[in-house]
């Protein structure tokens, strides 16, 4: 997919700062450090579009990208980072729910888990939301440069596994280091996210 442009609209915590945009969202959830910015800054070709952080819990807004006026990219906070106090956990996850279940123009939310690890508790309970709302389930299994070409089946079989991936669900394999899965991620948002909003 050739970007021309991108913007970082606005950094929201409630509906009320939402941008209006009448083209669809395509959500971003995962566990904190999981790889959510570099995933987004990698697909669209971006260094330092969304903001990465060795530190866990960095992003703790919903922070939407306008991708040349016909998509919005919406990073969500990540989830699961255990030194966050339990107020601000239970302000992340009603700020996710609120978002999940309000917003008209959400096309799809897109799991990150870490191939290089089952996915946890956390995830699933992620997956089953994810399902309620959009239906299909995807899922991107990041950090692949990280494993050895001998490891990646047996680690792409415990995230369908473990998730129940099954029917037209869609599992991605990525790395933000190679680019690997950039263009079977946009095959899928030109196929079915793009051609759903036509």
């Amino acid at each position: 997919m050739n970007i021309h442009n991108v913007l970082l609209t606005v950094s929201a915590v409630n509906p009320n700062q939402y941008p209006d945009t009448p083209f669809p969202d395509l959500a971003f959830a995962g566990r904190s450090n999981v790889g959510k910015s570099s995933f987004i800054n990698k697909v669209l070709g971006r260094k330092s579009l969304a903001r990465t952080s060795s530190k866990p819990g960095k992003t703790a807004t919903i922070n939407f990208y306008n991708i040349d006026d016909c998509l919005n990219f919406v990073d969500l906070p990540g989830y699961g980072y255990a030194k966050v106090s339990k107020e601000e956990k239970k302000k992340w996850s009603t700020m996710i729910e609120t978002y999940l279940k309000s917003r008209p123009t959400l096309s799809q939310v897109i799991l990150i888990v870490d191939s290089r690890h089952a996915p946890t508790e956390n995830d699933a309970v992620m997956l089953n939301f994810i399902r309620a709302v959009c239906g299909r389930a995807v899922v991107v299994a990041s950090k692949l440069d990280k494993l050895k070409n001998s490891e990646r089946d047996d680690a792409l079989r415990r995230v369908i596994s473990t998730l129940r991936l099954c029917g037209d669900d869609i599992i991605i394999p990525f790395s933000a280091v190679t680019g690997e899965g950039a263009d079977m991620f946009w095959d899928y948002v030109n196929t079915v996210i793009m051609g759903d909003s036509e």
